[in-house]
């Protein structure tokens, strides 16, 4: 597969997550909440000032830091992608790393422009600009229940799992992890076994093989 195609595979999720928060910006109020699959899964609009799954920081240098951070990171992973698209790394790999990337562009949009666009910067920002807010909708509520009394620390709290309301973008940095994760092994195979093996890939190549010498004849 090409290059150019992995970044068609992140553009293809820059798409979907845009599309879906405008969806929601103009559709929905703030907390509204719609039931699209019984009541495990709803659409919750949320503005999140700060990290994937509703995790934020509470002040102003925290958010503008995690603008630059997300700005530096989606670089970094933009390039990371083709230098192992050139040393010809497993499809499957590089597909997670498209996942990846389109997620992090998808949530730069949104602190970086939101804040202008839409007008949802934090209040007393400096500038919208780096200050917009991500919105969230995606919610399942799979489990709720109230902990036994008899268990210390948490008996009587309301528990339930799972709680955090995220995004495309959310969802796609996620299942990309996961699956290098999961799959490491397969798709670092290749490199693994040259680390493990490096007298094998000298016996392949005939010139580390030692050269001939010649050995000059007697002058009679």
């Amino acid at each position: 597969m090409k290059t150019y195609k992995y970044f068609l595979i992140a553009l293809a999720i820059i798409v979907i997550d845009q599309t879906s928060k405008l969806l929601v910006y103009n559709n929905m109020y703030l907390h509204q909440e719609i039931n699209v699959i019984g009541d495990w899964f709803k659409l919750h609009y949320l503005l999140n000032p700060g990290m994937a799954f509703g995790i934020h920081w509470e002040n102003e240098f925290g958010k503008l830091a995690l603008s630059l951070f997300r700005i530096i990171a989606m670089i970094g992973i933009g390039y990371y992608l083709i230098k192992m698209a050139k040393k010809g790394a497993s499809k499957g790999f590089l597909i997670c790393m498209s996942l990846i990337l389109g997620g992090a562009v998808g949530n730069v949009v949104d602190s970086t422009f939101y804040g202008v666009f839409l007008n949802n910067s934090l209040e007393n920002s400096p500038s919208p600009w780096f200050h917009g807010q991500v919105i969230d909708m995606l919610f399942f509520p799979i489990a709720e229940f109230v902990w036994p009394d008899w268990i210390p620390g948490v008996g009587g709290d309301y528990f339930l799992f799972f709680s955090p309301v995220f995004n495309i973008a959310d969802s796609s940095i996620f299942i990309g992890v996961l699956i290098i994760l999961i799959m490491q092994k397969s798709f670092f195979k290749h490199s693994h076994q040259e680390n493990n093996h490096p007298e094998e890939n000298n016996e392949t190549h005939p010139d580390n093989s030692v050269e001939n010498t010649i050995t000059p004849s007697a002058e009679g």
